[in-house]
């Protein structure tokens, strides 16, 4: 028995824990019976990966297969880690066109919760670069699916959660990139609405973020610090006399050695934080500098066990997105919302995300997301329950990669398409097969 959580370390539960070595195996321990659900890396915040019953970890899935210099296409097995394809196809000139907020992420974990980067504007989710993969189904089956061939499938898969079987191998398309540096402007708003101007100006480059104050208040509410960037040339890097085009991945970092005391995880404390990294920005405005793709996408990858910083009792990563319409006033009374949560908001972003993609339970709309960390306090869940009726009111929708408390009502508001997707389960024998704690809880 293991005990699971995602990388929130809220909720746990227990449960049996198999890592198979080939396709084969995992297929036996399916037709094994019972209820079963398929994890990666366990980056998930929320409780999509672990199960109550049978939890398959991908993690011995991990070969890299074959990789076409000419078409940029790449076969893997989906265990495989982000970081590992870049390791190994960066200093040959490739990268991934979409990446989470960490590297430490399978291919099979990326596919299944659709993740979208700083660039979905411009990318939109993984799925749209991902040309197919062969997934595992409560039979024991395999089947190749791909926008030709068993696509209702492929679109149920990709933001499905795991809920339609496991993902075993995948093609993907990878861009070609001439170095491992981006050029990255800094910028400050004052105000939400001033950030929300910046990010769509800002829109126009590849990339673009905004870390965003959540504890400040009146005037102050909604500063942040927005940030763009372009992949650098060849010429731009020999330019600031850099040799390294590639700067590697490979390597160990520090780790967080233990729990925070709760103590310390109050609105006050989140309040010195936010404005100390607020002013420390302060000066930089429209700053260009050069930076390497690990400072640009995975910062939060260079302390490993950081989720260890929010306490024994862990936290919760709450992200959603509403239109593009009234937005300034809809984020406003989400922040409003979260200023009563005891433990306070330490990390806040908000992007602009372009158009929505196809995949049936895939989190983007046209509109703009939050993403905020609060520590796991008594008091917190009621905050989240006013939070989602407001991103329901307003036609927008919780991303289930996150989360770990949003009710069966809510999700239903936010996605259209839950109707197929629970008819699609039933179809192939997943809704009393695979199972999750998110999918009990919402009633997939």
């Amino acid at each position: 028995m293991a005990n699971l959580s995602g990388w929130g370390r809220f909720p746990r539960c227990d449960g049996a824990l198999v890592l198979p070595r080939t396709p084969r195996d995992a297929a036996e321990a399916v037709k094994a019976g019972g209820t079963w659900i398929a994890r990666g890396n366990g980056r998930s915040y929320g409780d999509a990966a672990a199960s109550a019953g049978l939890t398959l970890s991908t993690l011995g899935l991990d070969r890299l297969i074959a990789f076409d210099d000419e078409s940029g296409l790449l076969d893997v097995e989906a265990g495989v880690l982000l970081s590992d394809i870049i390791a190994t196809l960066g200093p040959r000139g490739f990268f991934p066109p979409v990446v989470p907020g960490t590297r430490l992420v399978t291919v099979g974990g990326m596919i299944a919760a659709d993740v979208h980067g700083k660039n979905h504007h411009r990318a939109g989710c993984i799925s749209r670069h991902v040309e197919s993969f062969d997934l595992l189904l409560p039979s024991g089956e395999v089947l190749s699916c791909s926008r030709g061939c068993n696509p209702e499938l492929f679109w149920a898969t990709v933001g499905g959660m795991g809920l339609t079987g496991m993902i075993l191998r995948a093609r993907l398309r990878l861009d070609r990139v001439e170095t491992g540096w981006l050029v990255q402007r800094t910028e400050t708003a004052a105000t939400l609405g001033e950030t929300l101007a910046t990010l769509d100006r800002a829109g126009a480059a590849t990339f673009c973020v905004a870390w965003i104050d959540c504890a400040a208040r009146g005037p102050k509410l909604g500063r942040s610090v927005v940030l763009s960037a372009e992949h650098a040339s060849l010429k731009t890097i020999e330019a600031r006399g850099i040799g390294d085009r590639f700067p590697c991945l490979e390597g160990s970092a520090p780790a967080w050695p233990l729990d925070l005391p709760e103590a310390l995880m109050r609105r006050g404390t989140a309040r010195m934080l936010n404005e100390l990294h607020f002013r420390r920005h302060a000066g930089t405005h429209d700053r260009a500098r050069l930076i390497d793709w690990n400072s640009c996408f995975f910062p939060l990858d260079a302390l490993r066990d950081w989720n260890r910083l929010y306490g024994r009792r862990g936290f919760i990563q709450h992200q959603c997105v509403v239109p593009a319409h009234d937005a300034e006033r809809t984020l406003g009374s989400i922040i409003g919302a979260f200023a009563k949560a005891s433990g306070g908001l330490f990390l806040s972003v908000l992007k602009r995300f372009g158009p929505g993609g196809e995949g049936w339970l895939s989190f983007p709309i046209d509109g703009y997301t939050l993403a905020v960390d609060t520590p796991v306090r008594a008091d917190v869940f009621a905050v989240l329950d006013s939070v989602d009726a407001i991103v329901a009111a307003a036609g927008g929708r919780n991303y289930l990669a996150k989360d770990s408390t949003q009710s069966a009502d809510t999700l239903a508001a936010g996605y259209g398409r839950l109707g197929d997707f629970r008819a699609l389960r039933k179809e192939i024998g997943a809704a009393g097969r695979l199972r999750s704690r998110l999918s009990d809880r919402l009633g997939l």
